[in-house]
């Protein structure tokens, strides 16, 4: 059984390893996407000073505007295929074109700005800050960092301005800053402009460069400009609308958004947008707003042709918009629930196909679902009844499986006699508890942490915990069928629990639990926003009692069991659970994307049984199943031909 854990652990680790490198990769995409942003916003922003009425009139300038242009050229025919590249590429080129004629700036400009909407919608990157920025840190890094050659008010008057060529920019002057967008700044931040003496900050954290680029950009604004934006943001539903989240803060300049405000109304906005961004945050759309609003982009997209964003954004439908809220929508209408779940299952599974009708007769239906589910959130806050039913639920549905393997775990070790083992599982499930508490503050007070992720880590844990319970099983099985199981944990289980396969049942009741801690924690932190605390302790304490019972008669009837029949009833048991476990594995990398769904309509969903309504699913389920019971059949032939032998000798 050793051998077996640890060629698991191994493909673990494999596994993690693989995905790990993934995400490395990722930032290498999302440097050449950036780069090549920067490259086209410099353009648009900066051309206006090369060339003016058809002339050029700093010959430097524009040499460097030729030289971005063909770069970014270069680098857009460069990006991988994509079914907007072709598009894109075309609006490159005719900007390095109007370049190239000394065409008008806000032609240039124009271009320039349709360009990186294109890039961003075909390559999408993260363009805002994952956490609120500090404005105020903001202004204590530019006075220590940049004051020098910028300002201490941003007029490039700096001491050491004087002796710079080219002179550094004055981020006061309201021209320039009618074009320049945080993500610019931002850029340039970390990146620095080659053949200036802007150095790269890079060194910087994440969270200080998008501080600085947020009071950079307002510089140029006045306390009376952020006055009367915060009057027009507390009163302008299209001035909200225009600005629904953070990216659009950050991706926005006020040449774009005059276009719908107006010059006026786009400057005192941003004004007060870019001083409080808070009030962009606390507009944000969320919950059934959001998977409605990341629906309808899933299927414009679809019909663009563009499969690939398709994909993408109705997987954050789901895993951003609706699924923080199926804690407390399941505890009030379970049946709406599902219906929602098994439609968005369908919806994915048509724009997989390529099948964009089909799609948008499922959409047709979601959006009539996400408007009874927004009715059911609306009725009011639920009752404390509702709260504490909830709150048993999920703890007694993520909690079950865990708490069978490690009590199953501890049942074996206390009838090999080995105490000494019994504390590395023990605190393997107290690593497990500690580990999902920090994983939850790290996840609300540091970074986000998406769906995606979540359900890749639930995926890929309960996969690997279904791999090693099917072996115990199947070993636990074959030692009943030999009837050497009293001989085997005399002479050889006692003597093999040697260090290193202790520490192996510590990274099992470690995985076993940690998978349950964490989805666990966000639930009841959903169900919290009810605000029937005491109905939720309630539901915890009661769900924590339940549990402990259920791990006292298992241990007392384990105990009590003739080790044969311990045996026994532990291996299918086990195996039963790897079944479970193999369902949800599966159901829960569908959700995050990695593996594709083939609906079954009609199929019932029963998530305690690890069922769910997709062929994949129940493929996995019937694969360990069957394994299962060959293991057991071949296990008990061998029994059976062993004790033919000996009693013919």
């Amino acid at each position: 059984m050793n051998r077996t854990v640890f060629r698991l652990l191994a493909v673990w680790v494999v596994m993690w390893l693989s995905s790990g490198l993934a995400f490395a990769q990722a930032p290498a995409s999302d440097a050449s996407v950036r780069q090549l942003w920067q490259l086209l916003d410099y353009v648009g922003v900066d051309y206006g000073g090369a060339v003016a009425g058809g002339t050029v009139v700093s010959p430097t300038e524009y040499a460097e505007m030729r030289e971005f242009s063909d770069n970014a050229l270069q680098q857009a025919r460069g990006l991988p295929a994509n079914a907007a590249k072709d598009n894109l590429v075309a609006v490159v080129e005719s900007l390095r074109e109007a370049v190239l004629r000394r065409a008008d700036g806000a032609e240039v400009a124009a271009l320039a700005r349709r360009a990186n909407e294109l890039l961003l919608a075909a390559y999408p990157v993260p363009v805002a800050p994952k956490l609120l920025p500090d404005v105020q840190r903001g202004a204590s890094l530019y006075q220590a960092q940049c004051a020098s050659c910028h300002g201490s008010t941003g007029q490039a008057d700096g001491p050491l301005a004087a002796g710079l060529d080219p002179e550094p920019i004055a981020f006061s002057d309201r021209e320039r800053a009618q074009s320049r967008s945080l993500m610019a700044l931002y850029q340039i931040i970390g990146n620095g402009v080659s053949g200036t003496s802007m150095p790269s900050f890079a060194s910087l954290p994440e969270s200080d460069r998008w501080a600085l680029a947020f009071y950079i950009g307002t510089l140029s604004n006045d306390d009376a400009m952020r006055q009367r934006g915060a009057q027009v943001w507390a009163q302008d539903a299209q001035a909200k609308a225009k600005f629904a989240d953070l990216s659009a803060l950050t991706t926005q300049t006020e040449a774009t958004a005059a276009v719908a405000l107006g010059a006026d109304t786009a400057r005192d906005v941003m004004a007060y947008l870019r001083s409080q961004p808070q009030a962009v945050a606390n507009n944000a759309p969320a919950g059934v707003s959001l998977a409605r609003s990341r629906l309808q982009e899933s299927l414009a997209a679809a019909r663009s042709g563009d499969r690939t964003s398709a994909v993408r954004l109705a997987l954050s439908a789901y895993l951003d918009g609706f699924e923080p809220l199926e804690p407390v929508l399941s505890a009030r209408n379970q049946p709406l629930m599902t219906e929602v779940e098994n439609s968005m299952l369908s919806y994915r599974a048509a724009l997989a196909a390529g099948k964009v009708e089909e799609a948008q007769a499922v959409a047709g239906q979601l959006d009539g679902l996400f408007a009874k589910a927004q009715a059911e959130l609306d009725a009011g806050t639920a009752d404390p009844t509702t709260t504490f039913l909830g709150a048993l639920t999920i703890l007694l549905r993520e909690g079950v499986e865990a708490l069978l393997v490690v009590v199953g775990m501890l049942a074996v070790l206390r009838k090999a006699q080995r105490p000494d083992v019994v504390r590395h599982v023990h605190a393997g499930w107290i690593a497990a508890l500690a580990a999902g508490g920090a994983t939850w503050a790290v996840a609300t007070y540091v970074v986000d942490i998406s769906g995606a992720s979540r359900e890749v880590t639930e995926g890929l844990s309960s996969l690997f915990a279904a791999l090693v319970l099917l072996s115990v099983g199947l070993w636990m099985h074959q030692k009943s069928s030999a009837g050497r199981w009293q001989d085997y944990l005399k002479d050889k289980l006692s003597s093999a629990m040697s260090r290193r396969s202790a520490w192996a049942l510590f990274a099992l009741a470690f995985i076993a639990v940690y998978r349950e801690v964490f989805e666990t924690v966000l639930f009841f932190s959903a169900l919290a926003v009810d605000g029937n605390g005491g109905a939720l302790l309630a539901g915890l304490g009661t769900g924590v009692v339940v549990l402990s019972v259920i791990a006292w008669l298992f241990l007392r009837t384990s105990a009590r069991m003739p080790i044969g029949k311990f045996f026994s009833f532990s291996s299918v048991l086990v195996a039963l659970l790897a079944v479970v476990l193999a369902g949800k594995g599966v159901a829960a990398l569908q959700e995050a994307g990695w593996l594709s769904a083939s609906p079954i309509a009609s199929f019932p969903r029963v998530e305690v049984l690890g069922m769910f309504p997709s062929a994949e699913t129940m493929i996995a389920q019937a694969v360990v199943l069957a394994i299962a019971l060959i293991g057991f059949r071949l296990n008990a032939t061998a029994s059976h031909r062993t004790r033919s032998v000996q009693k013919s000798v």
